[in-house]
């Protein structure tokens, strides 16, 4: 079995078309998680052979077309690797009505995922007026469309200073001095420092688990040689870091 190891290494400053992003090594491959951005990938990708992918996308079949879209016009070939899934969860269905029928002083929206789940639930709700805190711009950029369409609707409100959920609990402006709520449409998996930070400041916050990420069950092992083999994969979620290191450790024994 090949050594596996994590480490965060120096990236680029931001630019317009690039995030700042830490970086995780696995043997001889970059892994860039969550917040990577175009020129991070080609950064450490430039140099390898131009018939072959250099970056592999892991996001959900379907969901990786705007890296790879916009990778292409920088001449990065990509290889789609989908290691997670999303599966719908019964707070879903409650959503829906939730949002029919009660309002709330803030949405908040703390992932990509999370912002396109709630969307759907809220245009079958009818498009109610919403007031939305997201976490941070990649969160945001989910609203962009709808936003420019609906904003007597939906809007976008708020984002913390840094983006970091510990950080939006304890920024997010309270309305006077009555009790504000707090409506966290969320994955499962996401840690419970929002609603119980905002808790302690006084907040009512509902909570409604939505979806969950979870593995794929099947890989395609022919897919799985070649991305072993790319100098960079970009991953965007733990769950889908965990099935790499699963896939990599069974491939090399």
């Amino acid at each position: 079995m090949s050594q596996f190891s994590l480490s965060t290494v120096s990236l680029p400053p931001p630019s317009s078309s690039s995030s700042t992003s830490s970086a995780l090594q696995v043997c001889n491959q970059r892994i860039f998680f969550r917040s990577f951005g175009v020129q991070d990938c080609y950064r450490f990708s430039s140099s390898s052979s131009c018939s072959k992918p250099k970056v592999v996308v892991t996001r959900e079949r379907g969901k990786n077309g705007k890296l790879i879209n916009a990778l292409a016009k920088h001449g990065i070939n990509c290889l789609e690797l989908p290691l997670i899934q999303h599966m719908k969860l019964p707070d879903l269905d409650r959503l829906c009505s939730v949002l029919s029928d009660t309002a709330f002083d803030w949405i908040i929206i703390t992932s990509p995922e999370a912002g396109s789940v709630f969307l759907d639930a809220w245009k079958a709700a009818g498009t109610p007026n919403v007031k939305v805190g997201v976490v941070g711009a990649g969160t945001a950029s989910i609203f962009e469309e709808v936003a420019q369409s609906s904003k007597q609707y939906l809007d976008i409100a708020f984002a913390p200073s840094k983006a970091i959920g510990k950080v939006l609990a304890s920024e997010l402006p309270k309305h006077g001095n009555k009790k504000s709520t707090v409506l966290y449409p969320a994955s499962a998996k996401a840690s419970s420092e929002i609603e119980e930070g905002l808790s302690r400041r006084g907040f009512e916050v509902t909570r409604l688990n939505t979806y969950n990420t979870v593995p794929v069950h099947l890989v395609d092992e022919m897919v799985l040689e070649q991305a072993l083999s790319a100098p960079v994969v970009a991953v965007a979620s733990p769950s889908a870091i965990r099935k790499y290191w699963h896939c990599e450790c069974k491939c090399n024994g």
